[in-house]
């Protein structure tokens, strides 16, 4: 006999794997997360009366800067509670996406990379060049910093740090260096995560009035309130 199927969970888990793909296509043998088809899923997650929460897990190197900041954006906008778990590694664009919910966790050994915008294919060598490279950085510090406990001075600090990284400007975190900086709230695992979010649940749910019924008695006067009005010896009324 087959095991009987699982119940309906009221948790929508997303993940967050591989690069995340842009405008460009990559090749077959990279493992790819498409930001079409996660968004979507967002908004069929937010309509569906059966999910009440969202639990974002990653794993990703970063990849496209406007396609993770799409998914940040919408991650962020979602009115149910959102809850996402950092494993083995949220770098470069991943960490926008990171920040996004509601609460945020990272295992223990995972990582996150934070360095400058770089910028693939043909660069031209000119002041706009460089000016739009400089606000879509300013575009992540700004959605990081908004979302994170993490200060701008900060986070620029650790983002163009020389000597940590061998061939490059950054900084590598790991777990608990990234919740002591402010970009994460907790050090946790799936356990941590899954309990955080069913907190978030119960206190999006409206209250209930469990209290007894009190009995309350109704007296004669407030049936039928006593006759006022004096009234003659003959039986009639007065004026």
């Amino acid at each position: 006999m087959g095991t009987p199927p699982a119940d309906p969970s009221n948790i929508f888990c997303m993940t967050i794997i591989g690069q995340v793909e842009g405008h460009m296509v990559l090749p077959p043998q990279n493992k790819t997360t498409k930001y079409e088809h996660l968004i979507p899923q967002l908004v069929a997650a937010e309509q569906t009366n059966k999910i009440e929460g969202i639990l974002i897990v990653l794993n990703t190197v970063g990849g496209d800067v406007e396609a993770g900041l799409a998914i940040a954006e919408m991650i962020s906008s979602l009115s149910k509670p959102t809850v996402t778990l950092v494993l083995g590694g949220g770098h470069s664009i991943g960490v926008p996406i990171a920040v996004s919910g509601n609460r945020s966790f990272i295992a223990q050994s995972a990582t996150m990379t934070i360095h400058p915008i770089r910028m693939n294919g043909l660069v031209i060598g000119v002041p706009q060049t460089f000016e739009y490279l400089e606000k879509m950085q300013e575009r992540v510090v700004r959605f990081v910093t908004s979302h994170s406990n993490v200060k701008e001075e900060k986070f620029k600090e650790l983002m163009f740090k020389t000597g940590e990284l061998t061939r490059d400007i950054g900084t590598t975190v790991i777990g608990e260096d990234a919740v002591k900086h402010g970009l994460i709230d907790e050090v946790g695992g799936l356990g941590h995560a899954l309990r955080a979010l069913n907190e978030l649940i119960q206190q999006r749910k409206p209250v209930r009035d469990d209290s007894p019924i009190q009995p309350f008695a109704i007296t004669a006067t407030e049936i039928a309130p006593p006759l006022t009005t004096p009234v003659t010896p003959e039986g009639g009324l007065t004026q």
